[in-house]
């Protein structure tokens, strides 16, 4: 089970958001979120506050590149082992800086790597 933080939480059930924290919590993985307002999706309570969440694994970002700066440090300050960059997410300044924290940044989509059994 790999403990993932998605940031960009949403309860409309359009947003990838949405539909990732579902297929997350279908795998069985641990699933914290974040979003811009308070909110619970697939019994999964979020809210705008960056708590400090232990041992996460994974970030599924589902944040566009120019609302990321304010993520950066507490990111970082995370530890996770790889943030995964969703499409539209792609950030070359925020890669930068997650390589030179030895955070492997991943260019893919968590409902693609969920559902071809990659998300490990």
């Amino acid at each position: 089970m790999i403990k993932t933080l998605v940031i960009g939480a949403s309860e409309n059930s359009d947003r990838y958001s949405n539909k990732a924290i579902h297929a997350l919590v279908s795998h069985n993985h641990e699933v914290v979120a974040i979003g811009l307002r308070k909110g619970q999706v697939a019994g999964v309570p979020f809210d705008s506050e960056k708590k400090a969440f232990q041992d996460i694994d994974t970030v599924s970002l589902y944040v566009g590149p120019q609302n990321q700066p304010e993520y950066y440090s507490y990111i970082i300050g995370l530890k996770p082992r790889r943030v995964i960059f969703n499409p539209g997410t792609e950030n070359p300044e925020f890669i930068s800086k997650l390589e030179s924290a030895g955070i492997y940044p991943e260019i893919a989509c968590t409902l693609v790597l969920l559902a071809t059994g990659q998300y490990e």
